[in-house]
């Protein structure tokens, strides 16, 4: 039986004065990676900012290894191993590359773990190898995207919630983002991807999730979802 490491039920969340979540479902086990995906609007970024604290609920619960995390402030939840990277990627422009990383370790104190840490962030994107002393803000949009990930890797969660990762970014960037996500799953970190680009997401994951207008309206194994004619038909042009 799997355990469930993250499990969101009856969710409400109000934003901007607007209902933008009205009651939903979903939950991702240990060593999944799980995608929900939507046109834009559909109530993605909210639930993803609810699940981290950063927007109240109306409504519902959130659970994190089976105890309620409800109004838990994100500071906490990454101390408890939870880690997202924001839709716009949110990057400190003025540290280099190297002060982003080391932020993104700031609940440790295991100096040598860190190091070591900072290593496999190299190793897994070797262009912030090459550009480890530059400032963040002088990057691209794309290796703005892989400092993120890198960055909430550093905090070593359990979790890993992603926003939109693929948004604005050149193909080739698109094609080595998806590429990375896959491979930090391999490597044993769950994961949440939120994400308009279907086709890419439910191709990496495990199972998903299709919402519209803050309801989730089918969710199954991710290849069935591929070759479901509505999903084909509403997110794949088909």
């Amino acid at each position: 039986m799997a355990n469930t490491l993250l499990k969101v039920t009856g969710l409400m969340v109000a934003y901007g004065g607007i209902q933008a979540v009205k009651g939903v479902d979903f939950e991702v086990n240990e060593g999944e990676l799980v995608t929900l995906i939507g046109s834009n609007g559909a109530g993605k970024t909210t639930t993803m900012k609810a699940i981290t604290g950063t927007l109240p609920l109306i409504g519902g619960d959130i659970e994190y290894m089976g105890k309620s995390i409800k109004g838990k402030g994100s500071w906490d939840l990454v101390k408890e191993g939870l880690a997202m990277v924001p839709e716009g990627r949110g990057v400190f422009t003025r540290m280099t590359i190297i002060e982003n990383l080391q932020m993104g370790a700031y609940i440790r104190d295991d100096k040598p773990g860190i190091a070591a840490d900072i290593e496999k962030m190299f190793e897994l994107f070797p262009r912030l190898r090459e550009r480890k002393d530059q400032l963040a803000g002088t990057m691209s949009g794309g290796e703005q995207q892989m400092l993120a990930m890198a960055r909430a890797l550093m905090s070593r969660p359990k979790v890993l919630l992603l926003d939109e990762p693929s948004m604005g970014l050149a193909p080739i960037m698109v094609d080595k983002i998806f590429e990375v996500v896959k491979d930090v799953s391999a490597r044993g970190v769950t994961v949440l991807l939120v994400e308009q680009n279907a086709s890419r997401a439910l191709g990496i994951a495990d199972r998903g999730y299709v919402m519209e207008s803050g309801l989730i309206t089918m969710n199954g194994e991710a290849k069935q979802l591929l070759s479901d004619p509505r999903v084909r038909a509403a997110y794949l042009g088909e």
